[in-house]
């Protein structure tokens, strides 16, 4: 279980290496392939390429295409719960920090006391609540 932050950690970066090795019999596939297509269009048999690989948006396109299409907007939040959301969390803590500092400031020691029965009453009101047995439609 992740306990709520008032900062956000940077995650770890994955390290991801491709290794590169030397493949001899591949080297000289690709050599003698650019030589009989040198050789080709030497005879006239083929025609000159400047020598960029063909494009192909075939591939691109499609993808990008789809997923700008499906968008359907930002998904309204199922349930009516405030607490749900870590940035409501993390306000909440925020300003009951605030309000500890400040009351500490301008009152003194006795604001614990004061915060300790707003929670104890907070928590019976939140208790109250949710054991209270739901009534059925009928």
């Amino acid at each position: 279980m992740k306990f709520p932050s008032v900062f956000r950690t940077a995650a770890p970066m994955r390290f991801d290496i491709k290794p590169r090795y030397y493949d001899p019999v591949r080297e000289e596939i690709e050599h003698r392939t650019s030589q009989i297509k040198k050789d080709l269009e030497a005879q006239g048999l083929l025609e000159k390429s400047d020598g960029t690989p063909p494009r192909d948006f075939g591939s691109y396109g499609a993808g990008i295409r789809g997923s700008f299409a499906q968008h359907r907007g930002i998904k309204e939040r199922d349930g009516a719960n405030i607490f749900a959301s870590t940035a409501m969390i993390r306000t909440f803590i925020f300003l009951l920090l605030l309000g500890s500092i400040f009351g500490y400031v301008y009152l003194g020691p006795v604001i614990f006391e004061y915060m300790a029965y707003i929670a104890a009453l907070g928590a019976a009101i939140y208790f109250f609540f949710r054991l209270k047995p739901k009534k059925k439609h009928e």
